[in-house]
């Protein structure tokens, strides 16, 4: 039986080098187009801080945090000048609603195919973004944040599957983290759309929201969306075999596909014999995809990431940058992030999954060892940072966002998104989502409370995370660079850990075919 197990493995690994094609124009341009729905994400992160630093937009809705701001009243330290409930809410209102949505979506993107969880998504975004930009109360602010959550709920639901299925094996690393890389510019467009809007008094907060997210991306999505091209998978599960195979000619640019196609059918007809994704996640062949789909985004939130691009702006201006100097050094740190992921989609077939991970996880513990002995020595009571610590502190953070930059930022999307067979794929994204947004809305909530408690704290608590997660990688995750996502369940079978856990023989229409082969 061990040796039949051998003889499959090293039939997998010539049948991926059989794989024909490659990168084609269309492949490129149809994932530029589905990777928008990050920068709608990623514009909505930037301008959340940017706008809750905006004295109108504090004024008209948080009254009690712009008198707090504006007579020195900061509770017990500079820390909490910002520590409100109801500006919690606020931001954490968006990820409560993408989190239900999420499980909603997977059902769609499963039966309807990934293209119609992208023109949804993109609809709401759309409804979202004018609530917000019209908003004459918190009532409707707080509604326009919930589509905008639906939005995002559909859109990282179905956005990374899209790019996943439709890359090449050899490329599919850099074409999913267009993705992060949408997201990042979407952030570095908000900080300078904010940059500019808080110095137009009164109603700059409105621009803010309206100039990005309803003009632009939102828009380009759910109307590029519709001229997408289906996944093969997608086409392939749901019985529409002669459409899936010229898809897959077409974004492969050849003809000679039979292997990968192949491929696809036999994974279709595996998850046909599988009726509740699930459930089915939750068993024991299945325990490695889900550790993955629940730890990766868990250490991507955990990394202190979104605590620094939620309140830069004011994380900034509570160390008293000033207003200007706040939403400047925001607009920098969006900058190195686009910067570093584009560092990412350049390495990421050639090095490797864990070499990025594992660099990057190393680099962001120094730096928040540095942030948080900086803010502990010079920073706090009646200390003020000094102009060479300011720089000091800033440089730190930037160190920190180039790494997660080509680290886990992309990683913690594209890992999950390659991992799953196909009849889990729809239900172990909606976890991996899931488990983004719950901890994305836990940090939301907590973020400016531990601030104001830890205080400098705050930053080793993250830098031990960090140590926690650069460990599991180096044991437990195992490089997927290069292999077919049909595939994929080879490399559990070989990994040191996970083949104790892991059937070492196929069950199903997938082992027969591939027996019979």
């Amino acid at each position: 039986m061990l040796g039949g197990c051998v003889r499959v493995v090293e039939f997998s690994k010539k049948k991926a080098q059989r794989y024909q094609g490659g990168v084609t124009l269309y492949v490129v341009v149809a994932c530029m187009v589905a990777a928008l729905g990050g920068s709608v994400f990623g514009y909505d992160i930037g301008i959340s801080g940017g706008v809750t630093s905006m004295d109108p937009f504090l004024e008209k809705f948080f009254p009690a945090v712009y008198h707090r701001k504006h007579h020195q009243i900061f509770q017990d330290s500079a820390y909490c000048k910002y520590n409100n409930q109801g500006l919690v809410v606020f931001t954490s209102s968006l990820y409560v609603a993408g989190l239900v949505a999420t499980m909603g979506a997977s059902t769609v993107t499963s039966k309807y195919g990934r293209k119609a969880s992208i023109i949804v998504g993109g609809i709401s975004f759309l409804v979202g973004s004018a609530l917000n930009a019209a908003a004459m109360n918190l009532i409707m602010l707080i509604s326009g944040r919930v589509m905008l959550g639906v939005g995002i709920g559909f859109a990282n639901q179905a956005v990374p599957l899209y790019l996943s299925e439709l890359a090449h094996p050899e490329s599919r690393g850099g074409l999913n983290i267009m993705f992060q890389l949408f997201t990042t510019l979407g952030i570095f467009a908000a900080n300078m759309v904010n940059y500019r809007a808080q110095k137009v008094k009164t109603w700059g907060w409105r621009l803010s929201w309206t100039l990005g997210l309803a003009a632009a991306p939102a828009l380009l999505m759910t109307v590029g969306g519709i001229f997408l091209p289906e996944t093969p998978n997608s086409l392939i599960e749901r019985g529409h075999l002669e459409k899936g195979r010229a898809v897959l000619e077409k974004i492969r640019g050849t003809k000679n596909v039979e292997t990968e196609y192949g491929n696809m059918v036999i994974a279709s007809q595996t998850a046909k014999s599988h009726t509740h994704p699930f459930r089915n996640i939750f068993e024991r062949r299945n325990r490695p995809q889900l550790v993955m789909a629940i730890c990766m985004p868990m250490f991507q939130i955990l990394t202190g990431i979104n605590s620094i691009l939620f309140y830069a702006p004011v994380l900034f201006g509570s160390l008293g940058f000033g207003a200007n100097a706040s939403l400047y050094s925001s607009v920098m740190i969006g900058a190195v992030l686009a910067a570093s992921t584009v560092v990412s989609i350049v390495t990421v077939d050639r090095l490797g999954r864990r070499a990025l991970l594992l660099s990057g996880g190393i680099q962001m513990i120094i730096c928040q060892f540095v942030v948080g002995i900086i803010l502990a020595l010079k920073f706090g009571e009646d200390k003020v940072l000094s102009k060479n610590f300011s720089a000091l502190l800033v440089a730190a953070i930037c160190l920190f966002v180039a790494a997660f930059g080509w680290s886990w930022g992309p990683l913690g999307w594209t890992v999950p998104s390659e991992i799953f067979p196909l009849e889990t794929r729809s239900a172990g994204q909606a976890i991996t989502v899931s488990v983004n947004l719950l901890f994305t809305f836990s940090i939301a909530q907590a973020f400016l409370s531990l601030l104001c408690v830890f205080r400098y704290g705050i930053f080793i608590f993250f830098s031990c995370w960090l140590c926690i997660m650069t460990t599991f990688v180096y044991f437990f995750l195992p490089e997927t660079k290069g292999v077919p996502i049909d595939e994929m369940i080879f490399q559990w079978r070989n990994h040191w850990f996970w083949k104790q856990i892991v059937p070492g023989i196929i069950e199903g229409p997938q082992n027969d075919m591939l027996t019979e082969l």
